[in-house]
């Protein structure tokens, strides 16, 4: 980890730089000149004793008079022009920080978008919501904060070294001698503090994402009496946060006031050589070339080394921020390399004009018929009429390797046919339908789309001739009419209607307090289930797509509401390809082809009168015989 840090910093920077680099290239002046105002003030103290106090001790008021004026009118120049910059610092500072932080966002919310299913299958959202949160407000502080204090210091550093070795090398050895040890005790008690601030991250992230879990089953934690096991998880998960976070701070706070007495030590010992060195210059003719020092340059020294040491003092309080921000940087960036959803698809889908003799030319009017646009390797284009033939050949497949989950499925769905997924859970019916959206590449065997190799299809066009209606319903804040609009963001409110009653959504939504611009929010809790499922099957209805995929789609509406929402889903399945998954068998009694799934294989397929004649799997699941798991 600790080979990975300069990295991970040199990277942000460089994301920083590139995008404000005129707006950073003013602070790094301003730092400058606020620097000058901080290091003179120790010049400003030699020059008042060497130039003023003692030539008017011995000469009187009116030989010094105008140097005196001029000094402080210098002065007042030098800390008006540092307060000057030390506000155009800030103000641009505050704005840099906040479009940093909103470009770090952006650039995680469009990484999310491209990322595969995959992905957020094997994080816990709590989890990746803390990175949206904790680990880029740890940027906040680094990029508003820490990175000014350490150019400040460095530059301060820099500037009082130079100073110094220009009064007295000796003493400036002294000082050189203190960096030293500095610089130890700092890599030894920073590097404790980096291990337990990485491990604080993680553990936060883990806190996070428990209570994102608890609040999301609530109902479940109540109903099942499981609050007393909760507090008990979410104790332990805290215990972790805390221990971690403790250690973190233990080697961090530590770090400061053991350099803050360094230098003071530094303070004395400074002090001591340089009065020393005084009195053996003014004792020793001799010696005055190798130790040319009086009491100006020794306050002036001893200014400088509180300066110097302060500098360090104030790097060790941003260690514990510096650490925290390299640890959530490296969170973030292990979103942004995450390996995007890979695209080599070519095939494209677009509006087609079919003529009477069947020919098929490319328009960018909708008009109801879609095509498959398929260019070739010699620059010739060649459409396919877009009917919903989808055939899966001998398909093996698994979620992680060497573990398949579909052996030799082999599934062919006609046009307009209706095909019918029964079996247990887990027996690989949703399987199938991620293996046809390409939320999932197979391992083996071939899945064709009205002919064509779907890895040939570019996946937003092949999705966009899917149409899905899931079990977990997500409605997003927003109006009715919005969220029916998802399936097809260009529709008119004429076709949003046209969904709704497709779907018999069209009464209860005119019944609701605002009607179709009645707000949804928390993912529709204002809503019944039904109603929540009802604006899907909406959804789907609106984007008209030639393949249809209802996964237990009625599975959360009683049977009430299913023999109205029948006839909106006959309906809606007409003229297309429909994948119907039900545990329901009686919802499934009118599809062309049923298939009985078992372990990933499929044990019977047929219609339903033809299964029960067989009186196999099927018929004992139909007749109650046993029931699916």
């Amino acid at each position: 980890m600790k080979n990975k840090q300069p990295s991970v910093m040199k990277r942000l920077l460089k994301m920083l730089f590139s995008r404000y680099k005129g707006r950073l290239a003013i602070v790094i002046l301003c730092i400058f000149a606020v620097t000058a105002g901080t290091v003179s003030a120790s010049i400003f103290v030699q020059q008042v004793i060497d130039r003023v106090i003692y030539p008017g001790l011995k000469f009187g008021y009116a030989a010094i008079k105008s140097t005196m004026i001029k000094l402080l009118l210098t002065m007042v120049c030098i800390y008006g022009t540092a307060l000057c910059a030390s506000i155009i610092q800030t103000q641009l500072m505050a704005v840099i920080t906040q479009g940093f932080l909103s470009d770090v966002r952006v650039a995680l919310f469009n990484k999310m978008e491209s990322l595969p299913i995959s992905y957020f299958d094997r994080n816990l959202r709590g989890d990746i919501m803390s990175t949206y949160t904790n680990d880029v407000d740890a940027i906040r502080e680094l990029v508003s904060q820490t990175i000014p204090a350490l150019v400040s210091s460095s530059i301060t550093v820099l500037s009082v070294f130079v100073m110094m070795m220009m009064y007295s090398l000796w003493l400036t050895i002294i000082i050189v001698f203190a960096t030293v040890v500095i610089f130890i005790v700092s890599k030894k008690v920073g590097g404790g503090s980096a291990k337990y601030f990485r491990k604080r991250q993680a553990s936060l992230a883990r806190q996070e994402g428990f209570v994102e879990e608890m609040m999301h089953g609530l109902k479940v934690v109540k109903v099942f009496c499981h609050e007393e096991k909760s507090c008990e998880d979410f104790d332990r998960v805290t215990e972790e946060l805390f221990q971690d976070t403790s250690r973190a701070h233990a080697y961090a706070n530590i770090l400061g006031p053991i350099i803050h007495n360094i230098g003071n030590i530094l303070y004395v010992l400074t002090a001591i050589v340089g009065i020393v060195l005084y009195i053996l210059g003014v004792k020793n003719v001799s010696l005055r070339g190798i130790a040319p020092i009086d009491i100006g340059v020794v306050v002036a020294f001893l200014s400088m080394a509180r300066q110097f040491a302060n500098q360090f003092n104030q790097v060790s309080q941003q260690a514990n921020a510096l650490v925290m921000a390299m640890a959530g940087t490296r969170r973030v960036f292990a979103i942004l390399d995450e390996p995007e959803e890979t695209d080599d698809g070519y095939v494209t889908l677009v509006n087609a004009k079919i003529d009477e003799g069947g020919n098929i030319a490319e328009t960018d009017e909708f008009t109801g018929h879609w095509a498959w646009k398929h260019p070739h390797g010699d620059g010739s284009l060649t459409y396919t009429e877009v009917k919903g033939d989808i055939v899966l050949d001998n398909v093996d497949f698994g979620y992680v390797p060497g573990k398949t989950v579909l052996h030799g499925v082999s599934v062919y769905a006609k046009p307009t046919q209706r095909i019918a997924l029964v079996g247990a859970t887990g027996a690989g019916k949703t399987t199938i339908t991620n293996l046809i959206t390409r939320f999932y590449d197979i391992a083996d065997g071939k899945v064709r789309y009205d002919g064509i190799n779907i890895n040939k299809i570019k996946k937003a066009d092949l999705r966009r001739s899917i149409g899905m209606v899931l079990q977990d319903t997500s409605l997003f804040t927003g109006t009715v009419k919005e969220n029916i609009r998802y399936g097809k963001i260009t529709a008119s409110d004429e076709e949003v209607y046209a969904a709704a009653k497709i779907a018999n959504a069209y009464a209860f939504i005119t019944r609701l307090p605002d009607g179709f611009d009645t707000m949804i929010t928390n993912d529709g809790a204002n809503l019944s289930q039904g109603q929540r499922q009802l604006l899907s099957i909406a959804r789907a209805a609106i984007a008209n797509a030639p393949v249809l995929i209802l996964d237990e789609a009625t599975s959360s509406i009683d049977t009430r509401t299913e023999a109205l929402v029948q006839q909106g889903m006959n309906q809606l399945m007409e003229g297309r390809t429909v994948f119907i998954i039900a545990h329901r068998l009686s919802t499934i009694r009118s599809a062309d082809a049923i298939m009985v799934m078992d372990h990933g294989k499929i044990i019977e397929r047929g219609t339903h009168e033809s299964l029960i004649a067989e009186k196999g799997y099927y018929y004992r699941l139909y007749t109650g015989a046993f029931e699916l798991d």
